[in-house]
């Protein structure tokens, strides 16, 4: 089939442009593919963080064409005559934020007039985590435009229908990211990380107010004089940085934090990855976690809240623990538990065993057996 993708992929940094590399590969192997990339994807104004891009190279040899703007509705009009007159079978168009309908939903609303392609959206989110106004209005706009969709978790069905009563959509799962590579010797790691701790856990990604770093801190706070333990704190901050640097210091864990303020280069991922016992992820709230996929890569358990999407992808007792959300005592007690149960080999070994039901090339099979019907 002649499939375009409409989507963030390299350069752009993040889960969803790795995703996008992803999907990319594996459909390729079957099927001619092309990615419409962005050329300008957050204004700078807008854009938190300190850039946009991967600083690694291009380890997955992913191509695409670097054409759309965000912002520029002529550049939208564009893009969809130029995507019309191509007539793929298929547009899939990766959907997370609302920013971006707008320029999906005029480019989509212009490609269906050619009455042959269909368009998937495939929806990381349906209703974001830092609600804004409009949200919905803008995500309306693309939704009326598109034929089926694909959902990552079944966390954000309700929000689909009631955006889009009786749309047509499947439910899949967040695959296993895989391009980050092979784990490395745990010593390996911790030498590359310099930290010297025997037990160490790993808060990776992002962090915003919804991702819970403070409770992570404040169970920190409730195990230390039981457990000779490090944290990692691997991510970009994309709030205030001084509110936690001020509650590390009120709690006394100065020497039971390492903090890495960056965006973490794909090519280092598995260093941090490889030097933790567990990946822990105190959300407040949750659809899919890529960072879930990642830790499965490296077949590391994960401790979670039992929030979202969560317990779909965190499986209690066998891959990791959940826990009650926004409670420090009960997550301190479940990284307890993990270490003086030893559980890391038998949830390491439960993942393994999981991981080809979470592979690319059954989600693949998966997705075009669902938008041909």
């Amino acid at each position: 089939m002649k499939i375009t993708i409409l989507s963030p992929s390299y350069p752009y940094r993040g889960g969803i442009a790795n995703f996008t590399d992803l999907l990319f590969s594996e459909l390729k192997k079957n099927h001619k593919i092309i990615i419409y990339n962005f050329k300008r994807l957050y204004p700078n104004f807008l854009f938190p963080g300190k850039t946009q891009y991967e600083t690694n190279e291009n380890i997955n040899n992913i191509t695409s064409f670097e054409v759309v703007d965000s912002i520029n509705p002529l550049n939208w009009i564009s893009i969809g005559n130029k995507i019309k007159n191509e007539k793929p079978d298929y547009l899939i168009i990766a959907f997370w934020l609302p920013f971006f309908a707008p320029c999906l939903g005029t480019i989509s609303q212009i490609v269906k007039k050619n009455n042959f392609t269909k368009i998937i959206t495939i929806c990381h989110n349906v209703i974001p985590h830092e609600k804004r106004f409009g949200d919905i209005a803008f995500t309306k706009y693309l939704f009326n435009n598109c034929d089926k969709f694909v959902l990552l978790s079944s966390k954000v069905e309700n929000d689909l229908q009631m955006i889009k009563p009786g749309a047509k959509f499947i439910t899949l799962y967040h695959p296993v990211y895989s391009h980050f590579g092979d784990s490395v010797d745990k010593s390996d790691a911790k030498k590359f990380l310099n930290i010297n701790d025997e037990k160490v856990i790993l808060f990776f990604g992002l962090v915003r107010k919804y991702k819970g770093l403070d409770i992570l801190l404040n169970a920190l706070q409730l195990l230390k004089d039981k457990l000779k333990i490090k944290l990692i704190i691997a991510g970009e901050f994309y709030e205030n940085e001084e509110k936690y640097i001020t509650l590390i210091d009120e709690l006394g864990l100065k020497e039971n934090v390492k903090l890495y303020n960056e965006f973490i280069p794909t090519a280092e991922v598995k260093y941090y990855f490889s030097a933790a016992d567990a990946v822990v992820l105190p959300y407040r709230d949750a659809t899919q976690s890529g960072i879930v996929q990642v830790a499965n890569n490296f077949l590391k358990p994960v401790i979670a809240t039992n929030v979202g999407a969560l317990p779909e992808v965190v499986e209690n007792n066998a891959t990791g623990y959940l826990v009650e959300k926004e409670n420090p005592e009960k997550l301190a007690q479940a990284i307890l538990k993990y270490y003086n149960e030893n559980k890391e080999e038998e949830f390491s070994k439960n993942i393994s065993e999981r991981l080809e039901k979470i592979s690319w090339k059954n989600f693949t099979n998966e997705l075009i057996n669902f938008i041909e019907v």
